[in-house]
């Protein structure tokens, strides 16, 4: 059965994973789901409102860009003072990038920075805005982290592809995200490896390397990763770095 009366907020909402967790909560009856975007005026941004409802339930776009430091804050003290949200009980940091493939040789100081800024402090900006008001919540509130295998370091040799930018970026969220659940034991706090997923920005990484397009569809990692984080516990998963189906991984 689905979980009523929750309120979500999804970063990275207007497209991929983001698009459809947000798809996912808000046919949830008596949800509120707040959909961040790094723009309002994207026509993927615009069309979330067309995303269809469960009986009483409510969407809230924001604009939440990852680079600003200001953008999550901003976006809490408007849902407070404009739209009454009181507690937030899960809180999914999606929003990521990855705009180049670089080998240890080969990678420059602006890929580098261009891929922490958003991939790790974005996550950061946001929890640092947010934890107020998940520390509302009735019941034990959850902020999820959205990684990736390339950011293990256990694992690394798994994934034998050129992408220091975006698998060190991923890595330092890791690192960020078990330093939370260490700091506010509050909060059910984990990373969360998708899988390779047919994303815009799964599939250009599949077709930089030669494969084509990535394995997994958007449905099926949603299916796994929904139920993932709805049964996600302080013992089980928090801490821990989780997949989106097979549980705890290397970190």
């Amino acid at each position: 059965m689905p979980i009523a009366g929750k309120t979500y907020l999804v970063t990275g909402a207007n497209r991929g994973l983001g698009r459809g967790l947000v798809e996912r909560y808000l046919a949830r009856p008596s949800s509120t789901v707040v959909a961040a975007v790094r723009s309002l005026e994207r026509l993927s941004s615009k069309s979330l409102v067309e995303l269809p409802k469960g009986t009483n339930s409510t969407l809230i776009v924001v604009k939440i860009d990852s680079t600003s430091q200001t953008d999550a804050l901003e976006a809490i003290s408007k849902l407070k003072t404009e739209h009454s949200i009181t507690h937030l009980d899960v809180v999914i940091a999606n929003a990521g990038i990855c705009k180049a493939y670089p080998s240890v040789d080969k990678a420059t100081i602006a890929e580098m920075t261009e891929h922490f800024s958003v991939n790790s402090l974005g996550a950061l900006l946001l929890f640092q805005a947010v934890v107020p008001l998940l520390r509302q919540a009735e019941e034990t509130p959850k902020f999820v982290t959205m990684s990736s295998a390339v950011g293990s370091i256990g694992d690394m040799e798994a994934t034998p592809v050129p992408h220091l930018a975006y698998g060190a970026s991923k890595a330092a969220l890791n690192f960020i995200t078990r330093k939370m659940h260490f700091e506010h034991p509050e909060i059910i706090i984990f990373p969360v490896d998708p899988g390779w997923v047919q994303t815009e920005l799964g599939d250009n990484a599949a077709v930089t390397f030669g494969f084509g397009e990535a394995d997994i569809t958007i449905k099926d990692c949603l299916d796994s990763l929904v139920k993932t984080i709805d049964k996600a516990t302080k013992k089980k998963s928090s801490g821990n770095f989780m997949h989106y189906k097979i549980g705890e991984v290397p970190w």
